[in-house]
């Protein structure tokens, strides 16, 4: 997520620097034939160019809203992970043990396993979404362009995936069979959730909790249980590719016939208006290849990049918040944004 309040210039050109070379390039061409070699056939006149670029605004906006709702639906979910975390902390605690013969620390370390479980949960299932599906762009640039994508994030040292931090949280917060069966699950977080119930379930039999707490315990497991849901549905399930393609294909059609269509329009200025066309050129198609590249890279808020949602930060909060409410004293540093980006 980026956090400056606007997008510095080191930001834009991460994200779009290649595109306005190509596009100065490419404007800069046309203006040189144009000039020096009168190819006056090549020219095209300004109305349909005009009539593409406006269809191309409506079917960018299009996108972009789409992809802003998955945005924010995600950022949702996770507001939700992190209202459920504490409501789940806080009946852990607030239950009081109703068997006498349970002893208080024994009691104490059901509940910590719990807490502990639930840490261990978050990461968990940070870590598989990030795993990258085949439309996403980290996938994409590892089979064909040799992890741009990648390389781009490191280069701002912030907001690419880190697949070997989630290991260190699972051997720090469950016990070891626990950990050792992470290989044999291909989805660990739902497995873990499955093991809370049958804790909350043993304490209900154990008369450590009613049958009321139980079923409000359980509630809350089902509450994590929608939530997955939800930020799989968005992981597993692109933007319709026919809408994000079409966009992509028609704003490359546009780039391509803009400075056929503008540089006649500006030669009626004279000769200087040949070459004045060239940066209002690359200004008008680099427009157009912002509101692109937003769309796209934000219709995927867990591919790990700056755009996405800061899971990392906020299971970091999350875990202070359960951390404190066990009584632990040694708390885990905030993640705090670097470079202007928080993960």
């Amino acid at each position: 997520m980026i956090t400056t309040k606007y997008v510095n210039y080191k930001q834009v050109l991460n994200l779009s620097g290649f595109h306005l070379i190509m596009i100065s390039l490419w404007c800069t061409l046309i203006a040189v034939l144009f000039h020096y070699f009168n190819w006056q056939w090549m020219v095209i006149p300004w109305v349909p160019v005009a009539l593409i670029g406006t269809a191309e605004a409506f079917l960018v906006g299009f996108k972009n809203n789409q992809a802003y709702d998955r945005l924010w639906e995600a950022r949702k979910i996770w507001g939700g992970v992190v209202n459920s975390s504490r409501s789940l902390g806080s009946m852990v605690y607030a239950f009081e043990n109703s068997n006498q013969e349970l002893g208080k620390f024994d009691l104490e370390d059901r509940r910590k396993k719990i807490i502990y479980r639930h840490i261990a949960w978050m990461y968990t299932f940070r870590e598989q979404l990030l795993v990258p599906s085949e439309w996403e762009h980290i996938k994409v640039e590892e089979d064909q362009l040799k992890n741009t994508d990648l390389k781009r994030n490191r280069l701002i040292k912030a907001g690419f995936p880190d697949y070997g931090r989630t290991s260190i949280f699972l051997n720090k917060y469950l016990s070891a069979e626990e950990v050792e069966l992470q290989p044999h699950y291909k989805n660990f977080a739902t497995y873990l959730i499955a093991q809370q119930a049958k804790d909350v379930n043993e304490l209900k039999n154990m008369n450590a909790i009613s049958e009321f707490n139980q079923i409000q315990l359980q509630d809350c497991l089902n509450e994590f249980y929608t939530l997955q849901g939800q930020a799989e549905r968005i992981k597993k399930f692109p933007l319709p590719r026919q809408f994000a393609s079409t966009a992509f294909v028609f704003n490359i059609i546009f780039i391509m016939l803009l400075p056929l269509g503008l540089v006649n329009e500006f030669a009626k200025l004279g000769d200087y208006g040949i070459w004045a066309s060239i940066p209002f050129c690359i200004t008008i198609g680099w427009i157009y290849i912002i509101m692109e590249l937003v769309g796209d890279y934000s219709e995927n808020p867990f591919e790990g990049l700056m755009f996405d949602i800061p899971m990392l930060s906020i299971c970091r909060s999350i875990e202070t918040d359960l951390l404190q409410m066990a009584g632990e004293t040694e708390l885990p540093d905030p993640i705090m944004s670097k470079n202007g980006v928080l993960v």
